[in-house]
């Protein structure tokens, strides 16, 4: 009986992943640093919401329900706070964050169309 019932406890979670694309983990990085970029280089100079946008456009076009839209949501605002938290100034070390989540950023684009685009 035991037994049963941690199958049934257990089924609420299962079920809330079903209707994620094979993507999801990679996506939701992805979201993460958008956030992270969209902080980091308006703090370097290059004011603007190319970032949010983008990730935005990505909301648009995965229109996903409410919880999984809270969590890539989550994700983007994750990576502004964590940059935000750190940095009050553009620094060398920011500058390189840059180019390490822009690297990362491309990679995980390029993988999910690549993969899963159509």
């Amino acid at each position: 009986m035991a037994i049963v019932m941690a199958g049934l406890i257990a089924l609420p979670a299962a079920a809330a992943t079903v209707n994620e694309p094979p993507y999801e983990a990679k996506l939701i990085r992805l979201a993460e640093i958008l956030g992270s970029l969209h902080y980091l280089r308006n703090l370097c100079g290059e004011p603007g919401n190319e970032w949010r946008d983008r990730m935005n456009a990505i909301i648009a076009a995965e229109k996903p329900e409410k919880p999984r839209r809270a969590r890539i949501i989550s994700s983007f605002n994750r990576g502004y706070r964590a940059f935000s938290e750190v940095y009050s100034s553009c620094t060398d070390s920011s500058v390189a964050a840059i180019d390490r989540y822009m690297k990362e950023g491309e990679g995980l684009s390029n993988e999910i169309a690549a993969r899963y685009g159509n």
